[in-house]
């Protein structure tokens, strides 16, 4: 027959060795550290939430030009979302009866040698990517926080693609519109989406700036009916036929929005070439003398004896040097260093083809070449240098060392010419260059 509860408790209770007062006080240490483990679950905050807050940018860095950024929703409201909490300052480049925009951010990367980063949003879990999103982050000043310029050509499935563009220039500071040559009609259509777009809404930007590659007048009859009735300030340039105006309409109309929001008590970073300028031939403490001059009319001055005509001192002995001794190689046609940003012209030496067309095909085929290693994961801290052979003729592209956003060009006669010998008598060169040892 069983005993009854009481008095099992009792029995158990002696059959408990006594405890000495020492053991005791053991005991109840131990029960007291026992007790923190009942205190209530406290989240730690995430350490990557605290870095994109600091960043202003959206996703978490995994690599140089690499960010992730896991989602538990559609890819285009997680955007939302972020761009909501975060509230980072961006611009956005969107094509319309175009594919420049890309060709624009590899074109610019190149210039700042950067790579273009790449933002993968992957689904919470599982790590699958659902949209790839790439951008820049360009050269400001006054500023740690760094500005991207997104391209909306984003590799999603074709639902995702198009409310993430939209997405990106809704809550864009900027956003940049490229349209393509289009005939009236299919134009209207093409513009159809992005105006129910803005009415439809939520839209916080104000500012969209159209940059027609092709039929100024169609656009800027047409761009005026996109926004409606929204607050959204709509304005076409002239026709665009070179990247490096399209740069400068781009950089012009964010350093004008930053004016204007600077009287709003709203502050956003100065956005600069994406190379350090050229030094000015003239010395500064003159320039501010002549700025002087021309509030304050001069004395009337006899007229000076003639002088002989002096050639202008370039800006850069050693690379007016280094392009004078890459001319003399055996085989060189023609040669000329240029801007990749600008496609501006900063020595020439040779025949056909001229300078223009040199700097013009470089800069395009310097940007495809880093577009295509960006989506082949090919990119590098290297800027790439490329060497092709014609039927009668070799092409030498590569970026000049120690001169950040300038490239060499060269065209040379395949039969007079040693492809390789050229090559290593470059390397030299260029050693030469960064020690300074050529002026």
């Amino acid at each position: 027959m069983s005993k009854p509860i009481n008095e099992m408790t009792s029995w158990a209770a002696s059959a408990q060795p006594s405890r000495s007062p020492e053991e005791v006080r053991e005991a109840e240490a131990w029960e007291a550290t026992r007790q923190q483990t009942a205190l209530a679950t406290q989240l730690m905050r995430d350490r990557d939430e605290d870095l994109a807050a600091a960043n202003r940018g959206v996703g978490r860095q995994i690599d140089t030009s690499q960010w992730e950024l896991f989602v538990a929703c559609e890819p285009a409201d997680a955007m939302q979302q972020q761009f909501e909490k975060v509230a980072p300052e961006f611009l956005a480049l969107h094509d319309i009866g175009t594919q420049s925009s890309r060709r624009m951010l590899a074109g610019l990367a190149a210039a700042m040698q950067t790579p273009v980063h790449q933002l993968h949003i992957r689904r919470q879990g599982l790590g699958m990517s659902l949209a790839k999103l790439e951008f820049v982050e360009l050269r400001i000043a006054g500023s740690n926080v760094p500005l991207r310029l997104y391209t909306t050509e984003v590799d999603a499935d074709t639902l995702q693609r198009r409310r993430l563009a939209h997405t990106l220039l809704a809550f864009s500071r900027l956003g940049v519109v490229m349209v393509g040559d289009l005939p009236p009609h299919a134009l209207a259509s093409a513009l159809m989406p992005l105006s129910e777009a803005i009415k439809k809404g939520p839209w916080p930007n104000r500012e969209l700036l159209m940059l027609p590659l092709a039929g100024a007048s169609t656009l800027a009859g047409q761009a005026s009916r996109i926004a409606g009735a929204s607050p959204v300030h709509v304005r076409t340039t002239p026709l665009v036929t070179r990247p490096a105006e399209a740069w400068s309409y781009l950089k012009s109309s964010w350093n004008r929005l930053r004016e204007q929001l600077a009287d709003e008590a709203i502050m956003v970073p100065e956005i600069l070439d994406p190379h350090p300028p050229a030094a000015p031939a003239t010395p500064p403490a003159l320039l501010g003398g002549a700025a002087e001059a021309a509030r304050t009319p001069l004395p009337m001055q006899p007229m000076p004896m003639p002088r002989a005509v002096r050639e202008a001192p370039a800006v850069d002995p050693a690379l007016a040097t280094y392009l004078r001794r890459c001319g003399e190689f055996k085989g060189v046609v023609s040669c000329c260093i240029f801007e990749l940003a600008t496609q501006r012209t900063l020595g020439h030496v040779g025949g056909r083809p001229g300078p223009a067309a040199l700097a013009s095909h470089g800069a395009s085929l310097m940007a495809s070449m880093a577009e295509a290693a960006q989506a082949l994961n090919l990119v590098g801290d290297a800027a790439p240098d490329a060497a092709i052979t014609y039927a009668s003729h070799h092409e030498l592209l590569r970026a000049v060392p120690g001169r950040p956003g300038l490239a060499l060009h060269a065209v040379l006669d395949k039969g007079q010419s040693n492809l390789t010998l050229v090559r290593l008598q470059l390397q030299r060169l260029d050693l030469l260059l960064e020690e300074g040892s050529l002026g």
